[in-house]
């Protein structure tokens, strides 16, 4: 009965896990993807918090114009109440967008609308410094370039160069303002010039930035397809958790992470009792739903380090890196009670039970010895009655001359 299958360790199952294959947090039962307008900045923004890294590149931008301006007030190029501006400003946007971020505002704002207000906020403040301190116009022209850089993968093109418009426009009045106030025509002539630089020049940088930004779009989008092509890889398409191959691979990681370690290792098998009357009593849809409904149940009782994937049909299997027998076992036996307690719906004529067999690895035992003897607990708790965990002890190689292993049921 149980060395009658065909050896499910063939080499042709196995496959180099990626990278994040460690992490074994497999807690939903299908896999949750933003829509692909959300990832590229177009869509409504996802439900996530404010990366550290956007942060901490917006306040080093900040720190780098505030530090190029307070070098200008040591040298007395500018009088301190400008620094005070800057400062008071810095306080009042960084407050109102932290305000936004942290109300959920943020979930009804697309992303480059928020791009966009944090650019133009920023393009905002150092024409208002500019207007107080006609010298830093040597800072607004390059931090112009900086602002727009910061938002030229996510706001579209044609928005940054409205925005450069209007950058130019109050450009020209604060130009103005300042020979109105001072009556200055060589001032004048020097702003203008510094104005005619910016706008030969930063409509050239958004249109050849544009070609940049599409590069970086196709990259991504390129980027994400693979990522899901890979995660299909390793799904099983009717129910959502891993699927054989992958499951089987993740079992021949942990084991030789296990014999180099000599960390615990468990293995259970799970099927699903009776499943031939279930199909006959609602059909192979009803039977798929039943499957779905028993995967997602597994999914919420295992831990967030454990493996759960279909090895076939109505069979499943649960891997626990790093975990001793009990709290395998204890695992096992929350998903039965689940399971049975589930208040199943339609036509079912009985309930749905689950038998389970687990046990411990034994170093330097091939994977087909361990899960063989997994397999031997589970067809023992169908024998055995069915909805029961059975457990099969480990025998050391050295002991297994001596005595039978043992297994002991636990309803």
């Amino acid at each position: 009965m149980l060395f009658g299958r065909k050896n499910p360790f063939s080499a042709t199952d196995a496959f180099p896990l990626s990278d994040a294959v460690m992490e074994f947090d497999d807690s939903s039962t299908a896999v949750v993807r933003p829509a692909r307008r959300a990832l590229d900045g177009f869509g409504a923004r996802p439900h996530q918090p404010t990366s550290g890294k956007e942060w901490l590149a917006t306040v080093g931008l900040i720190g780098l114009y505030s530090g190029a301006l307070i070098v200008f007030w040591v040298l007395g190029m500018v009088d301190a109440e400008v620094v005070g501006v800057l400062a008071a400003m810095i306080a009042v946007g960084c407050a109102g967008f932290w305000i936004v971020l942290n109300a959920g505002l943020v979930q009804k704002i697309r992303l480059r609308h928020l791009k966009l207000a944090i650019v133009s906020a920023a393009l905002a403040g150092m024409l208002a410094v500019f207007y107080l301190a006609p010298v830093t116009q040597i800072l607004l022209t390059p931090f112009t370039f900086v602002a727009v850089a910061y938002g030229i993968f996510t706001v579209p093109r044609r928005t940054l160069l409205a925005l450069a418009v209007g950058i130019l426009l109050a450009y020209a009045v604060v130009v103005w303002l300042h020979y109105v106030e001072q009556n200055n025509a060589a001032l004048l002539r020097l702003e203008a010039l510094h104005l005619l630089a910016l706008v030969v020049s930063l409509p050239a940088f958004i249109v050849l930035m544009g070609k940049v930004q599409r590069l970086y779009r196709s990259l991504y989008q390129a980027s994400r397809k693979i990522k899901n092509i890979q995660e299909d890889a390793q799904r099983d398409t009717l129910v959502g958790c891993f699927n054989r191959r992958y499951v089987l691979a993740a079992l021949e990681e942990q084991k030789q992470l296990a014999d180099e370690s000599g960390i615990p290792l468990c293995l259970a098998v799970l099927d699903i009792d009776h499943f031939k009357r279930i199909n006959d009593e609602l059909g192979h849809l009803g039977g798929d739903e039943v499957l779905r409904t028993f995967a997602r149940i597994a999914q919420q009782g295992v831990r967030g380090g454990d493996v759960f994937g279909r090895y076939g049909g109505e069979e499943f299997l649960l891997i626990f890196p790093g975990t001793s027998l009990l709290p395998a076992l204890n695992t096992c036996e929350r998903i039965r009670a689940q399971v049975e307690t589930y208040a199943w719906t339609g036509l079912l004529k009985g309930r749905v039970t689950v038998s389970i067999g687990v046990t411990q690895y034994v170093l330097g035992e091939s994977v087909l010895e361990f899960f063989s003897r997994a397999d031997t607990a589970m067809y023992m708790a169908k024998e055995g009655g069915r909805n029961q965990v059975v457990v099969e002890e480990p025998v050391t190689k050295d002991d297994s001359q001596l005595s039978e292993p043992s297994a002991h049921a636990f309803l």
